[in-house]
């Protein structure tokens, strides 16, 4: 679903991402910079492709997701909760597809915020994440908010003609709540 609860915070805002809001993320989607990191996507989606993602995204009970907003109101990215509510974790993934943003800790913030959501709010146990063993700038905003790594799966992903590594990381309940 689409989370209809907006979250403020002090670099960012999170609030519903809206079929306004697709052609830009088409575009970022287009930028082989962007999508280098994201597991999930093959060819760049056009229009089309993405207003049936969205459709999927707005009716799946187990997915929470917001666009990702500067102080100023400008669309930067989304994240997402993919939820096993049975199990009291999620998968959390996140893209900042305005490359001029990067390493400006809106990331960072936005993690933040969705731990506090996942744990809070949603009474989560658990949230976890995949990434590519070589974003360095992803895993460090992903320490610094408190995720551990946990194992690495080797040659799991082709990027660019070669094999590459997908880093597993997470975070508990009980080691975000000391922080």
């Amino acid at each position: 679903m689409i989370s209809e609860s907006i979250i403020q915070g002090v670099q960012v805002r999170l609030r519903p991402l809206e079929e306004r809001d697709l052609p830009t993320c088409v575009k970022w989607m287009h930028d082989r910079e962007v999508t280098r990191w994201l597991a999930s996507v093959g060819e760049p989606p056009t229009l089309e492709d993405e207003q049936d993602w969205y459709d999927r995204r707005r009716a799946d009970p187990d997915s929470v997701m917001w666009a990702i907003e500067t102080a100023e109101g400008r669309l930067i990215g989304n994240v997402e909760l993919r939820l096993t509510p049975a199990a009291h974790r999620a998968e959390i993934g996140i893209v900042v597809g305005d490359k001029a943003e990067w390493s400006k800790g809106y990331g960072t913030n936005t993690v933040r915020m969705v731990l506090r959501y996942a744990f809070k709010e949603l009474e989560l146990n658990r949230v976890e994440l995949t990434t590519d063993e070589e974003n360095h700038r992803a895993i460090r905003c992903y320490e610094k908010c408190g995720f551990t790594r946990e194992g690495l799966l080797r040659q799991h992903r082709l990027v660019d003609g070669a094999f590459g590594n997908t880093l597993v990381m997470a975070v508990l309940r009980e080691e975000w709540s000391g922080r």
